[in-house]
């Protein structure tokens, strides 16, 4: 299959390899040309601009933010380039109100849209190990699967109607936001008590929380291990403030989202915004006067 791929930041890059080496032919396109050449010397076609990546029977989108890809996509004039047929695959973090405006502009456009954002970190795209969040009408969903299948262990269906795979990406977020700090104000009490919170880590993840949120970010927790940063504490902020617009607009008071935010600014204030998400422990720590050691 044709396969556009625009955003090839450090989880972009991995998806984007996956699905080479399952077979399918990438026209790649990044912002900044570094990892696109990258591919390109890897067998991929570099586009010369994103709306050339849309000449494809799919393309995936791997930016940052609404703006991003309301800039890239939208400003841009890329639907209007858009091979007959082709399905829009949006796999980055976005609002939920703004995944509805896709679905309008999309239709309007005659271009499908089908939402795709994963759970899993750069090494676990690499690995072709994601978790997928898919929602789309199930033509558009049936023509794509091959290719989600590509990068990911597990497809995972939620809908229809695509922005309800973006809600349940920013419920998976703040869940894990929610679990880090949740870890953070555990280990900062067992260690005032002078017990060692490496010790209680080993409780938690053989007992009451063996899964993967609590295995992954506890140690870096516990080692005061923020960097590098797999996903930026700046990104981190960014999902909550979604989580808390989603709940907003449909009158869900989510009192911990509020929470969350004030202290992943209390970590961004403090100089950890370009640290990994796990970082917003510090503020935990930090109040606990369990600063770094």
């Amino acid at each position: 299959m044709d396969v556009g791929f625009i955003g090839l930041g450090h989880m972009g890059q991995g998806m984007a390899r996956n699905l080479m080496r399952a077979g399918h032919r990438l026209k790649v396109w990044n912002r900044s040309p570094g990892p696109a050449e990258a591919l390109e010397r890897e067998g991929a076609q570099r586009a010369g601009a994103a709306a050339e990546a849309f000449d494809a029977d799919a393309v995936f989108t791997m930016l940052s933010a609404d703006d991003a890809v309301r800039q890239v996509v939208l400003e841009g004039g890329a639907l209007d380039r858009a091979r007959q047929g082709a399905v829009h695959v949006v796999c980055a973090t976005i609002s939920a109100g703004f995944s509805r405006t896709l679905e309008e502009v999309h239709a309007a456009a005659g271009v499908g849209y089908v939402a795709a954002p994963v759970l899993g970190r750069p090494d676990v795209a690499e690995a072709g190990q994601l978790n997928v969040l898919a929602a789309g009408a199930p033509a558009h969903l049936g023509k794509v699967a091959p290719l989600l299948e590509a990068i990911g262990k597990r497809v995972w269906p939620l809908g229809e109607e695509p922005h309800l795979a973006h809600v349940a990406k920013l419920a998976c977020n703040f869940s894990l936001a929610s679990a880090i700090e949740t870890m953070a104000e555990a280990f900062a009490l067992a260690e005032a008590h002078g017990l060692d919170p490496k010790a209680l880590l080993e409780v938690f993840t053989g007992t009451l929380f063996a899964a993967p949120a609590y295995q992954t970010y506890g140690p870096m927790i516990v080692e005061r291990r923020f960097e590098p940063a797999n996903f930026k504490l700046t990104l981190g902020l960014k999902d909550v403030r979604l989580a808390l617009d989603a709940g907003e607009s449909v009158g869900v008071p989510l009192p911990f989202a509020s929470v969350l935010r004030d202290n992943f600014v209390d970590a961004i204030g403090h100089g950890d915004g370009g640290k990994d998400w796990s970082a917003v422990a510090a503020a935990a720590l930090r109040r606990a006067a369990r600063g770094a050691r």
